[in-house]
């Protein structure tokens, strides 16, 4: 579903992401994991057709990031940092919204109930977005960009901030995606999302300096650190002690 080989992206000198290669397979949890500037964002909108690499090749479903932006974006589901809903609008409003948005074709309002469902909105249907809790807001970010049922989904930080059960309710409803054949690439800088995740790698400067199953990572480094079920966090900061790093790589 998606290939990335030696992508970078640069804006003027400063060079945001450099030379990363990953694949991610059909129906997986992959995780980009890493503090605040690590590259994670700028990564994933390159994927999302958002913006165009500096150098380097991939495709995202088959089609070319550089030159084919507009049918990747035309398949995709996308939830960014940044709530992208209308606070003057209802709840049902925003999600008719986007359902022209997405040219959905029949039925609108059985998939709008559905999803209102799906994310316990239904008493919330009236309700304007901007009177809804930061929790709620995120709930129906989530629904609008599954709105049209994508093979893929791109999460930007989609629980930063949120309550302990908004965030065991969005990674419930990402397994039921992931087991109906949906393709989830979420950022994170939460460890224990990390380890939901199918595949992680680990974003430091712009780079992947880690990269597999968490199991796999942790009887990778188990040797290195002298511990037997080292933590990602533990890992983490052992690369970033390699690296002689020292500032801004603190992870939740």
């Amino acid at each position: 579903m998606i290939r990335l080989e030696e992508v970078t992206k640069k804006f003027g000198d400063f060079t945001a992401v450099d030379g990363v290669t990953l694949s991610v397979g059909k129906g997986e949890i992959y995780g980009l994991l890493g503090a605040n500037g690590a590259g994670k964002t700028t990564l994933i909108r390159m994927m999302c057709g958002i913006l165009s690499p500096t150098s380097g090749k991939g495709t995202v479903m088959g089609w070319d990031i550089s030159r084919e932006q507009s049918r990747i974006q035309e398949r995709i589901g996308y939830m960014s940092q940044k709530f992208s809903l209308y606070p003057d609008l209802t709840v049902e409003e925003n999600l008719r919204f986007y359902a022209d948005l997405y040219h959905i074709q029949g039925h609108v309002k059985k998939r709008v109930a559905e999803v209102l469902a799906e994310w316990n909105l239904t008493e919330w249907r009236s309700t304007r977005v901007s009177a809804l809790a930061g929790g709620w807001r995120q709930r129906v970010a989530f629904a609008s960009a599954t709105l049209h049922a994508p093979p893929l989904l791109f999460l930007d930080e989609p629980t930063s901030g949120a309550d302990p059960a908004t965030r065991r309710a969005f990674w419930d409803g990402l397994y039921r995606l992931a087991e109906g054949g949906t393709t989830i690439l979420v950022t994170t800088h939460y460890m224990d999302e990390a380890e939901r995740c199918d595949r992680v790698a680990m974003m430091l400067r712009g780079k992947v300096a880690a990269e597999g199953r968490v199991t796999d990572l942790r009887r990778e480094y188990a040797g290195v650190l002298n511990k037997p079920r080292p933590t990602l966090e533990e890992i983490f900061h052992h690369i970033i002690r390699g690296r002689g790093e020292k500032h801004g790589q603190k992870l939740g």
